[in-house]
């Protein structure tokens, strides 16, 4: 408890709320206290992730498997955990991060009632409190001023604008704006749920995933082979029972999982899964935090990105730029300046100064703050009269035949703000200027641009992406940083467009957009409208920001990245963080995003490639009534050989291929003649030796058919890897030493693997092998080369 402020010294007879009438709002509940969740449940999410098509197909042949009594052909179930266990860690993750969303972070709040000012909790003031803001103080709700000594507020979370906004009895006031002089008090108008910052948090806590090529072809893959199958399935089952090679139902079972599980990408999902999240793990070392795992891919295919200024493209304060003064009052002028940045009323302004006027030699006997009321302030010094240091149009209102203040009009063209040093031998007042100011320097004054912002804008310029700036602030200050960081499609100042000119149409503001680079005046639902707009041109948009004004329009655009010193709300709803708040991470990222989409490019034809062979020998065998030539252990083996481990070395690899749309048609253009080549070669291979060897029967059909699809795809996989080195030379030979070693050793071959190796099986697989991975080459020449053209790849 504490006593009645007595800094509010307006006429404030009002006394607050009684206990009666809190206790009446706060069972009414018309309290601050804003219940708001996630979208999803912990165990929402956990059954989304689980209960999938997906799952459900590998689980249920799983389950099928294991009544054949061959526990090896289950391996493949282990996908099952990874996949779900991968899905489950990043939106768990994603939700605890939104649940800590919380635009207030004001612990306290201070409160009239009968009379006495109370701290109390934030959740604890009420509809109709009379709340006491002070200096440094953060609104709690949405109010009506009815007192106050000289307030301003700092409203650039909230709107972007990052001048302190005095306000006066009858004002409004808003939840989420922080206190940065005087004091005062306000009637809470709208608590909890109704206030601003609490609608914005609410909004922003509502859980959405960002769309992934990648992710959305995959899945555009499952559900055309999930339809395939459901056609298959049946088919395949009846002909393994008719064929005289099956002599249970085991073995019919069996060689019906083993032609269904080759059909289902199922290590595709989970190594893509793996690669965002190594990628992830990599940026973090870069102080790049990734909240959602395929955001790492977008960026990459970003082709506008929308800048905030204020923390973006500067530092959200101010520094001296330079000081106009004649020679013969330069040393004068540096002595009351530097009088001026040791004012007891620090502000940004005398913060500025401080780091350029040091040490002062007169001596301070009075002085007046500055108010934004009055927009100037004053000070007093031993032998040298009074300094007035101010905005020129409050400090000369009137029209003067002085030559700075008119020159000063000049510079503020630029988008720098300017200040007036004045003397006179006359004292100055709280409320008059002194009389005979003679206009003695210029001070100006410009937003410090962040160092790494005109390297950052070159790269995206130099990799055709479409910069615009989007602000809050005055359009001649951001059209003055644009320019100073070499902003494209702006030379001058003047050329940044007035946002409050735009249109409300959608398809009329894309067309502004499509000529505009700059704009200022951007209230948060605009650049919510301008993202939006760009969209619906087809645009893929990344959006930067710091502020709670920015973060709708983070979250709708394609790709949210926010600043680690901004505002709580942003960095929860942004897909990317950039820790450190420097915008130069933002080309490590979009490297990082190319060699995702380029090797899990690379690892999608792998799997692929297995996929359409096991739908060809799925057909072929429907169509002859021969037991399918591959067992389910056999598969999983040449997988893990072919596909698996190379897939997740390559995926490591270093890769900076620019992006090229269409992945999915790209994919199926090498994947399906390759695996059509492999799976007749296949089938090939398990009627030679059926023809060579007349009672060798299934088991001399798998050996072939094993041996075949390995080195033919061992030769897709050279193919894709290339240009060869040495370690990716390396990892082939290592691979096919591998299987070799299976072959050689019975207990490995026979034992787990159910081949059964004969020199004669050894040689056909081989020949007919090798003829396949020349075929295989010839496709790949033709289909792959004009890609890599494309891509600038080597």
């Amino acid at each position: 408890m504490s006593e009645r402020s007595a800094s509010v010294t307006q006429d404030d007879t009002e006394n607050g709320l009684t206990g009666a009438e809190v206790a009446e709002r706060v069972a009414d509940g018309r309290t601050n206290a804003a219940g708001t969740h996630t979208s999803r449940s912990t165990a929402q999410i956990i059954r989304a992730n689980v209960v999938t098509p997906f799952n459900g197909l590998l689980l249920t042949l799983f389950i099928v498997i294991l009544t054949t009594g061959r526990w090896q052909n289950g391996l493949f179930g282990l996908v099952i955990v990874a996949n779900t266990a991968i899905g489950v860690f990043q939106e768990l993750r994603a939700k605890r991060t939104l649940d800590r969303l919380a635009v207030l972070n004001a612990p306290h709040a201070r409160v009239v009632r009968d009379g006495a000012t109370a701290e109390v909790e934030v959740t604890e003031v009420v509809a109709d409190d009379l709340v006491e803001i002070r200096t440094g103080d953060q609104v709690v709700a949405d109010g009506t001023i009815t007192a106050t000594t000289g307030l301003e507020i700092d409203e650039s979370l909230l709107t972007g604008e990052t001048d302190p906004i005095p306000k006066t009895t009858g004002d409004e006031v808003r939840s989420g704006s922080i206190v940065v002089a005087g004091t005062g008090r306000f009637r809470a108008t709208h608590v909890g749920a109704d206030a601003y910052a609490t609608r914005l948090t609410a909004e922003a806590r509502r859980f959405t995933v960002v769309r992934s090529e990648l992710v959305a072809g995959t899945n555009k893959l499952l559900r055309w082979i999930s339809l395939m199958m459901l056609v298959i399935a049946p088919l395949l089952l009846w002909s393994q029972f008719r064929t005289s090679d099956t002599d249970d139902w085991q073995e019919a079972v069996t060689g019906t999982v083993a032609g269904l599980v080759g059909m289902v990408p199922e290590g595709l999902v989970l190594l893509t899964s793996l690669a965002f999240m190594i990628a992830a793990v990599s940026l973090a070392r870069e102080q790049t935090l990734v909240q959602e795992l395929p955001a790492v891919e977008v960026l990459a295919r970003v082709d506008t990105v929308c800048l905030d200024k204020t923390g973006t493209l500067t530092h959200g304060d101010i520094v001296f730029d330079r000081l106009v003064v004649d020679p013969a009052d330069d040393a004068d002028a540096r002595e009351a300046l530097a009088l001026c940045a040791t004012a007891p009323d620090a502000n940004a302004t005398s913060t500025a100064l401080a780091a350029e006027f040091t040490d002062p030699t007169w001596r301070r006997t009075g002085g007046i703050p500055f108010s934004s009321a009055r927009k100037w302030s004053a000070v007093s010094a031993e032998g040298h009269g009074t300094w007035v240091l101010g905005a020129p149009e409050m400090v000369f209102p009137d029209s003067t035949d002085q030559p700075l203040p008119a020159q000063a009009a000049d510079i503020a063209g630029e988008g720098k703000r300017v200040l007036v040093l004045a003397s006179t031998a006359e004292p100055a007042t709280d409320t008059e200027l002194p009389a005979d100011l003679t206009a003695r320097a210029l001070v100006v004054l410009a937003e410090r641009i962040r160092d790494d912002a005109a390297d950052t804008l070159r790269f995206f310029t130099g990799q055709g992406v479409t910069l615009k700036v989007i602000s809050g602030d005055n359009p001649r200050t951001v059209g003055a940083v644009a320019v100073a960081v070499g902003m494209p499609g702006i030379t001058d100042a003047t050329e940044a467009v007035d946002a409050r000119t735009l249109p409300d149409d959608p398809d009329e503001l894309a067309d502004v957009l499509e000529h505009t680079a700059v704009l200022g005046r951007v209230t948060p639902h605009q650049k919510r409208a301008i993202v939006g707009a760009l969209q619906r041109r087809g645009h893929v948009v990344a959006m930067t920001g710091d502020g709670v004004n920015d973060a709708m329009a983070l979250k709708d655009a394609d790709i949210g990245v926010a600043m680690g010193n901004g505002a709580a709300a942003t960095r929860a709803v942004a897909q990317l963080v950039l820790l450190d708040s420097r915008f130069a991470h933002l080309p490590d990222v979009v490297a990082e995003g190319r060699r995702v989409i380029a090797n899990i490019e690379r690892a999608a034809n792998l799997f692929l490639v297995k996929n359409v062979y096991s739908l060809v020998l799925a057909l072929v065998v429907v169509a002859t009534s021969l037991a399918y030539p591959l067992a389910p252990i056999q598969l999983t083996m040449i997988s893990a050989a072919t596909i698996g481990i190379p897939g997740f070395v390559l995926a490591l690899a270093p890769n900076r291929r620019r992006y090229v749309p269409g992945f999915l048609r790209r994919v199926l253009r090498l994947a399906v003649p390759t695996g059509a080549v492999i799976g007749l070669a296949a089938y090939a291979g398990d009627l030679t030796i059926r023809g060579l060897e007349s009672d060798g029967g299934r088991p001399a059909g798998q050996t072939v058919a094993t041996v075949v699809v390995v080195i033919a795809s061992l030769w897709t996989l050279s193919l894709l890897a290339r240009p060869l080195t040495r370690w990716k030379l390396a990892l082939i030979i290592g691979l096919a030493g591998a299987v070799a070693t299976i072959l050689a050793v019975p207990a490995l071959g026979s034992g787990v693997f159910l081949l059964a190796v004969t020199p004669q099986r050894l040689v056909v697989g081989a020949v007919i092998g090798v003829v396949a991975g020349i075929l295989v080459e010839l496709i790949g020449r033709a289909i792959l080369r004009p890609v890599h053209d494309a891509s600038g790849e080597a």
